[in-house]
């Protein structure tokens, strides 16, 4: 079960012999991290971390970006010395055997198709809000599916609270348009992935514009005094996925694009060089433009927790606060920065830039989808190499005859993004695909480690610095953040593993290559 190992020299050999075209270089893989980074994590989830941390989410990010930085280390690393597709899930299989690199590939697709979900609903947002400030106002009912989940919630006998009723009333019953942007990001990956690229790093250069506006205008307006209580629900506990740890646990959800670079590398050039560069290059990149972006907004509008009428905490997401919300807004009072859906249009309408919102909320409508389309290509290269391995059926892993991608696995992923993006809220997705996301990380660090100790003479062009002291505080920190999240996305994992073990033992294990004594697809 756990003998079952992919040998290094076997995984290059295959990505020789049946690989993707090469043709991404160190520029432009840096900007395929900065578009797969920058997206819905900072346009979207600085309300759900505000709610979670009050102005507490400036450290938040701050302990998030240290854990993927450490995470980060430990993937260029491997990435440099298996530059095939499959990221995490290739590595596992190299170090660890085939069965925790199942779970691995499994876990993954949280992580990428839950995320893509999760940015689309983002987009969604935006996209709506910036209709309605132009005078056209999209149906609710097919706007958003908050009035869907609190039918759900009663169904299942949560109490029905005015809050949970004003949502049930007001709420729509599906996200229409953030299943139309999944539709269209899938058909462009269809298309190719060097046109693909091209397309992210127009986006790259337009979200990079609107966030620069945002700062400029907002840190010079900062008031000292909306940062107190700095820590209003407490720095948290790793069991009720709130205060400052808790908050760190979503918003790491703005980090994980980085590692998509990597599973671009058997389609990069020069990837022993040019990968490090592309997933440490964007990661510092967008922690300072996220720390900026979260310091403006807290200093000029505050971020205060909303809570229930009877002065309870409300988890953000849930049918309860988007019922509160409503409420609050119905009695003519502002709308809280936690309430909002497009967080940083909503703190530059407030602070008497409506027009220069206007257009950041644009910006989000038209670079989103590259955030959506880099979270699902890489969910498509993971089940790629998972098929080209024999754990998935075969076709996964045809290649387009003229676009030369892998069109039946992206098409598969754009449904299963599609159905969730529609009726679950953004911070929950985000939280989903955040549990996928840390148990990848941490498997990836377990496995620089064995490998330093298995293999420590073969040719590393990116060694991890302190690697016996960064790898063992990325496997605690994704630990910690992992057990920070609510109990909901606990549990998602656990379920999710318990299909994929199914999965494994009735259908993959006895057709797998390795397993068979095949280096390959025959």
């Amino acid at each position: 079960m756990f003998g079952r190992i992919k040998s290094l020299d076997a995984i290059l050999l295959t990505a020789e012999k049946k690989s993707l075209k090469r043709s991404l270089g160190p520029f432009q893989l840096t900007l395929l991290g900065v578009g797969a980074v920058i997206g819905t994590g900072i346009f979207v989830l600085t309300a759900v971390a505000a709610q979670k941390a009050g102005p507490g989410m400036m450290l938040s990010f701050m302990i998030a970006g240290f854990v993927c930085a450490v995470a980060a280390l430990c993937y260029s690393e491997l990435a440099s010395m298996v530059p095939v597709a499959g990221s995490a899930y290739t590595y596992t299989y190299a170090v660890l055997g085939e069965l925790p690199a199942w779970m691995v590939g499994w876990a993954l697709v949280l992580e990428y198709a839950l995320g893509a979900s999760a940015v689309a609903v983002g987009w969604s947002n935006h996209a709506v809000g910036a209709l309605a400030d132009a005078g056209v106002h999209f149906p609710g009912v097919i706007a958003n599916a908050d009035g869907l989940m609190a039918r759900v919630a009663l169904a299942f006998g949560a109490l029905p609270t005015p809050d949970l009723m004003a949502a049930q009333q007001t709420g729509g019953f599906i996200n229409l348009p953030a299943v139309f942007v999944v539709v269209v990001v899938t058909a462009l990956l269809i298309k190719g992935t060097t046109e693909s690229a091209r397309f992210n790093a127009v986006l790259v250069v337009v979200k990079l514009i609107a966030l620069t506006a945002f700062i400029v205008l907002t840190l010079p307006l900062m008031h000292t005094a909306n940062f107190h209580p700095f820590t209003p629900t407490g720095f948290g506990n790793l069991t009720g996925g709130t205060g400052v740890i808790g908050a760190a646990a979503s918003i790491f959800f703005a980090y994980v694009g980085f590692d998509a670079v990597s599973t671009a590398a058997e389609e990069t050039i020069n990837p022993q060089r040019n990968v490090p560069i592309g997933l440490i290059g964007s990661l510092a990149i967008c922690t300072i433009i996220y720390l900026a972006v979260a310091a403006g907004a807290i200093g000029t509008v505050g971020s205060q927790p909303v809570m229930s009428a009877t002065g309870a905490y409300l988890a953000s997401g849930s049918p309860e606060m988007a019922g509160r919300c409503a409420a609050i807004v119905a009695g003519g009072a502002t709308e809280p920065l936690v309430c909002s859906k497009h967080a940083l249009v909503h703190v530059l309408q407030t602070i008497g830039w409506p027009t220069v919102g206007w257009c950041v909320g644009l910006a989000a409508v038209i670079a989103l989808p590259s955030v959506v389309l880099m979270m699902m290509f890489g969910q498509t290269r993971v089940f790629f190499v998972m098929a080209r391995d024999g754990l998935l059926p075969a076709a996964f892993a045809k290649v387009h005859p003229r676009f030369n991608t892998p069109y039946v696995v992206t098409a598969v992923t754009g449904v299963f993004a599609l159905i969730f993006a529609g009726v679950l809220p953004v911070g929950s997705l985000a939280d989903y695909s955040n549990s996928g996301t840390l148990f990848a990380f941490a498997m990836v660090a377990v496995s620089v480690l064995v490998l330093r100790v298995k293999e420590p003479d073969r040719k590393r062009s990116f060694r991890t610095p302190l690697v016996w002291v960064t790898a063992p505080v990325a496997v605690i920190g994704c630990v910690v953040l992992y057990l920070a999240l609510d109990l909901a996305s606990k549990l998602v994992l656990f379920g999710w593993g318990g299909i994929g073990l199914l999965v494994y033992f009735l259908y993959s294990r006895s057709r797998s290559y390795v397993g068979r004594e095949l280096a390959e697809a025959e």
